[in-house]
C-alpha cells in the first residue's frame, strides 16, 4: 500500500480508502468487520462512513470494531443529509450538525474524528454558519479537519474564499464522484480543489461495478447485484449506460488493458483513477471480501503511458469548446507585443 498526505495537512492516509456504504444493508456485521481486518492487513489505514449509511448501522457496526483498532486508522464521516423526520432533522446547520456529529460520535464509540465531511451543499442555510460550525468542533476537539462532499466548483470556491477571508482552518477533502465514466469535475472542481490544496477522495471508483465488467450491453441484469436489483438505477441505469457508445468504448478499452496484463478490469480502473491530478485516496466500496480482495490487489499498480493515454481517450466526456476552450475563449497562445503606457 503507498500513501499520500490528506490534502495539504500533515496526516498520511492510504492511497485506498475502505468505504463502508454496504455495512448494515449489503453486508452483515460479521461480513464488515471481515473487510475492516482485511483491509488494514494490506496496509490501509483510512475507512470512510456516513451518518445516513444504512441509517446509522454502518457507523456503529464500524464503532464496534473500533474498540480494538481506533489507534490504527484515520476516521472520517459525514453529516447533512435526514437523520429524523423533523424539520431541522437535516442540512448543514449550526443545530443539525451539532446534533448530528455527536450522534457520529456517540456511533462510533470515539471521542473525536479525523475527517468530518459536509455531505452536500446545503442551498438553505448560510455557508458561514456551516464553516463556523466546523471551526468550533476543531476547536473543540471533536475533528481534526473539515471536508466537503458533492460540491460544484463554485461552491468549493466560494467555501475557501470565506475560510481564508476568517481566518478559519482550511478545508482538506473534497468527496465526488470520480471515475472513467464520470469525468466531467475536471472541467471546474478539480482546478478549484487544486488551487486551494484539496485531496480528491473519490466515491464510486468503478461506475457502479459498470468498469467491472460484469454487465452485458445486450442482457438487462439479473441476480444479486445492484443493477440486477434495480436496473434503473440512479446514474448507473442498465437502460441508460447500455445505449451509451462512450460507454461501450471505455469498458472495451478496460477490457483490453486488463487482458494484455492478466489483471481484472477493476484494477486497471482503479489504477487509472489513483494516479490522476489532486489525488488524495480512491474509496473502494465492496459488497463481499471477494471483491474488496481484487481491488486491493490494485494497491501498487500503476499504469504505463500508453495504457493510461488509451483511457483517457476512450472516456474522454467531450467537453464543449465552451467556456473551456475553443475560438474566443482559449487566448493564452495570443502574442503580446507591448503594454500599456
Amino acid at each position: 500500500m503507498e500513501y499520500r498526505t490528506l490534502g495539504a495537512s500533515g496526516t498520511v492516509v492510504s492511497t485506498y480508502a475502505l468505504g463502508t456504504m454496504t455495512f448494515g444493508s449489503e453486508t452483515d456485521e460479521a461480513g464488515s468487520h471481515a473487510q475492516l481486518d482485511r483491509y488494514v492487513e494490506a496496509g490501509g489505514n483510512f475507512v470512510d462512513t456516513a451518518d445516513v449509511y444504512s441509517a446509522g448501522l454502518s457507523e456503529q457496526i464500524v464503532g464496534r470494531w473500533l474498540a480494538k483498532k481506533r489507534a490504527d486508522v484515520v476516521l472520517a464521516t459525514k453529516g447533512r443529509f435526514p437523520t429524523g423526520d423533523g424539520p431541522n432533522d437535516v442540512g448543514t446547520s449550526r443545530r443539525h450538525l451539532r446534533q448530528a456529529l455527536d450522534a457520529s460520535l456517540e456511533r462510533l464509540g470515539v471521542d473525536h474524528i479525523d475527517l468530518y465531511q459536509l455531505h452536500a451543499w446545503d442551498p438553505v442555510t448560510p455557508l458561514e454558519e456551516t464553516l463556523s460550525f466546523l471551526e468550533d468542533a476543531v476547536r473543540a476537539g471533536k475533528i481534526s479537519y473539515g471536508g466537503l462532499s458533492n460540491f460544484t466548483g463554485w461552491q468549493l470556491q466560494k467555501a475557501c474564499d470565506l475560510i481564508a477571508y476568517r481566518g478559519w482552518s482550511r478545508l482538506v477533502t473534497l468527496q465526488p464522484q470520480y471515475n472513467l465514466l464520470v469525468r466531467e469535475i475536471e472541467w471546474e472542481i478539480v482546478p478549484a480543489a487544486q488551487e486551494n490544496g484539496l485531496g480528491l477522495l473519490p466515491w464510486s471508483p468503478l461506475g457502479g461495478g459498470w468498469l467491472t465488467g460484469k454487465y452485458s450491453f445486450d442482457e438487462e441484469p439479473s441476480g444479486s447485484t445492484r443493477l440486477g436489483e434495480n436496473p434503473d438505477r440512479g446514474v448507473e441505469s442498465w437502460y441508460r449506460r447500455s445505449r451509451n457508445q462512450r460507454v461501450r468504448d471505455v469498458v472495451e478499452a478496460v477490457r483490453e488493458i486488463a487482458e494484455a496484463r492478466g489483471i481484472s478490469m477493476a484494477q486497471v480502473a482503479l489504477a487509472w483513477l489513483v494516479d490522476r491530478p489532486a489525488m488524495t485516496s480512491v474509496i473502494l466500496g465492496a459488497r463481499t471480501l471477494g471483491q474488496l480482495d481484487d481491488n486491493l490487489a490494485a494497491a501498487d499498480l500503476h499504469l504505463t503511458e500508453e495504457e493510461t493515454a488509451k483511457l483517457d481517450e476512450a472516456s474522454d466526456p467531450g467537453a464543449a469548446d465552451y467556456p473551456y476552450g475553443g475560438p474566443g475563449v482559449a487566448q493564452r497562445d495570443r502574442p503580446i507585443t507591448g503594454g500599456r503606457g
